[in-house]
Parts: structure tokens; C-alpha cells; sequence
């Protein structure tokens, strides 16, 4: 936009200012008007912040400010990447460890695309406020979608009975989602319906002040009638579908009861501390007890082909926490499913 006061378009080589004499070896005056490029508007944006905690410094920079933020990792590489994110004031650099103790800030843009399209699909919802909702997840149902997987989400489904209304505090690909359960995985899961509530219980299940309890069919039986399994957890070095017990994985650990025990399969209740990929499922095959219908991790024989087990028989079944804007301690139950009470009548039978 020219800087130039311009009251009519007139070429200005035909002007004369009839005030002074005109020598003749003057050029006459042509005032340019250069267009000088527009500034864009800045990016109307957020601001996020959070503090590292110990268990942090086990990853690089990109995976744990995924995990802390709740954010995709392609989306936060590329926000290191604009300088979007800070640590103690200081750019952060994508392969670098996080120190605990210390504060990130992200700067998010709102002007996000949302890659997640409302589906009209069944929800069993057991709670619902102005702030959250707790879902008790069927089979079947990814949280958020995600590769090959575009469509039948969690997700879909709350922006359909949330008409849109959803915590943006989530990446694009998941809003209102706050923490996940495995495809096959039935149960409890709490959703937020704003920001800051978003903010809130992510910072909960972060600093583990929430409750999980989970029922599993196992195959076999642990030894005891209760204990803990402990045990870090990452990525498995050939399957990327798998996650394993490794030695620089992530602390892990998992309290377990014996509920019942049949021959060859057993009922365990379990407590999660920590909230890895796959825990449960990885502890208990580790301790050479499957979960039962566990394709994965080695849950597969002759009883659940006979029982015709479809899936992994783990589920949430409680769920307590603070509520982010009352400060009420709530507790959740969601009874088994059929196909739990199903394979109990078998086992019973047989």
C-alpha cells in the first residue's frame, strides 16, 4: 500500500506548478508509489504451558512434549521447528532431553484445521456436564483417528453430540480427548467439553492423580494372589505394532488381584500407575499370562478359539479424579460387557 497522499490520478509528468518558473533543462517530477508487501496479520494463537517432569528426560525433546502436551508429534516437530516452543525461555531443539522441573510454553495457533469430521454414532455416555463427559467405550471404537482409519472414531462421535463443542486443547485429529484406551479395550474414558478443563485433567493423569482400575481375562495364572509388576516399556526394536519390555523404556507399573482362577484362564482386577502404551498388555504377557483374545501379545490358544473370544478381554472399569472446575472428587464405574460375562459362563461351564 503507497505511503503517498494521491487525491487524484493524474500523471504527474503533465503537472506544472504554475508558482515557479520551469527551467528547461529541468526533468519534470514523477513521483513513484512503490507497493510495499503487506504484513500478514499475526496468527491468532494460544498460549500452553506445563512443567517437565523426572520421567521426561528419558525422551527426546519431540516425544515428551507430544506426550506432556497431549499434542501430535509431527505437529509439535514443526512448532520446534517456528520457534513456537520454549523451555525456561530458551527455543527447544527436537533431539534434546527436557530436564525436569522446568517450564514449557507452547505457542498454538487457532486457526488449526480440525481433521476430524462429526459422525452420528452410538455413545453410551454414563456422565455429562458443562465441562466433561465419561464415555464407557465399546469394542471396536478408535479414541481418534488416525492412518487407514479416518472415520468411526470417539472423537467423531463426541463433536456429533457436542454439536462442535469441544476442548481445542487436543491436536486437530483429537478434540476433547484427554487419554485413550486401546481400539479393542472397553470402558471409561473422560472427555472435556472446554479448555480449561482440558488443561486440567491432562495435568491429572500427568501428575497421576487419577485412579484406574481394569478387569482382564488372562490367560493362565500369576503367581500369588496379588503383587505388582514393574517393568519399563518402549518400543519393541522390530515390530512397530508392539511395544516390550526394554531397559530404556519408560518406568511402568501395574498392581494386580487374583478375582477367580478356572483352569487355564484367570480374573484379575489392576491398578495403573503409570499409563504407558499397552501396559497392561505388556506386563501380563511378560509374566507369561496373556490377556485373554490377545493377538498381539500372545493371548491366542486353544480356550479362546473354542470360547470364540473376538477381542482382548480388558476393560476400564473405574475411573476417579478431581473435577476441574468444582474440585469434587467423582468416581465412575462401568459393569463388563457381554462378551466378559460370556467368557465367565464358559469357563464356568466347562
Amino acid at each position: 500500500m503507497s505511503h503517498l497522499h494521491r487525491p487524484f490520478e493524474k500523471n504527474h509528468a503533465n503537472c506544472v506548478d504554475h508558482g515557479r518558473k520551469k527551467r528547461q533543462d529541468e526533468i519534470p517530477m514523477v513521483r513513484h508509489s512503490k507497493k510495499l508487501p503487506q504484513t500478514p496479520p499475526p496468527a491468532k494463537e494460544r498460549i500452553w504451558t506445563g512443567v517437565t517432569t523426572p520421567l521426561d528426560q528419558h525422551d527426546r525433546a519431540d516425544v515428551a512434549l507430544a506426550r506432556l502436551s497431549g499434542e501430535s508429534r509431527s505437529r509439535i516437530q514443526q512448532w520446534i521447528k517456528e520457534d513456537r516452543i520454549t523451555l525456561a525461555g530458551k527455543p527447544v531443539r527436537r533431539r534434546d532431553p527436557l530436564p525436569p522441573d522446568v517450564t514449557v510454553t507452547i505457542r498454538i495457533p487457532l486457526d488449526l484445521p480440525r481433521q476430524v469430521t462429526a459422525e452420528d454414532l452410538p455413545l453410551e455416555i454414563l456422565f455429562e456436564d458443562a465441562d466433561i463427559l465419561i464415555i464407557n467405550k465399546a469394542t471396536g471404537m478408535h479414541v481418534h483417528p488416525g492412518a487407514g482409519r479416518p472415520t468411526g472414531s470417539l472423537a467423531a462421535a463426541l463433536l456429533h453430540h457436542c454439536e462442535g463443542h469441544l476442548a481445542p486443547g487436543g491436536a486437530p485429529d483429537r478434540p476433547g480427548i484427554v487419554h485413550r484406551l486401546d481400539r479393542e479395550t472397553t470402558g471409561l474414558l473422560v472427555a472435556a467439553k472446554n479448555d480449561a478443563a482440558h488443561r486440567e485433567l491432562s495435568r491429572q493423569f500427568r501428575d497421576r492423580e487419577t485412579e484406574k482400575t481394569y478387569l482382564a481375562y488372562v490367560l493362565g495364572r500369576p503367581r500369588g494372589n496379588a503383587g505388582t509388576w514393574e517393568g519399563p516399556i518402549g518400543r519393541h526394536p522390530v515390530s512397530r505394532q508392539r511395544m516390550a519390555i526394554r531397559s530404556r523404556g519408560r518406568p511402568a507399573k501395574t498392581d494386580w488381584k487374583v478375582l477367580g482362577s478356572w483352569p487355564g484362564a484367570s480374573l484379575l482386577e489392576l491398578r495403573l500407575h503409570t499409563g504407558r502404551t499397552h501396559q497392561i498388555r505388556v506386563h501380563a504377557s511378560a509374566a507369561s499370562c496373556p490377556v485373554a483374545g490377545d493377538a498381539i501379545y500372545g493371548g491366542v490358544n486353544s480356550l479362546t478359539r473354542v470360547a470364540k473370544i473376538p477381542r482382548q478381554l480388558l476393560h476400564a472399569h473405574q475411573l476417579s479424579f478431581t473435577h476441574p472446575r468444582t474440585g469434587e472428587q467423582l468416581s465412575f464405574t462401568a459393569p463388563p460387557p457381554a462378551d466378559f460375562t460370556a467368557f465367565q459362563s464358559y469357563l464356568d461351564e466347562s
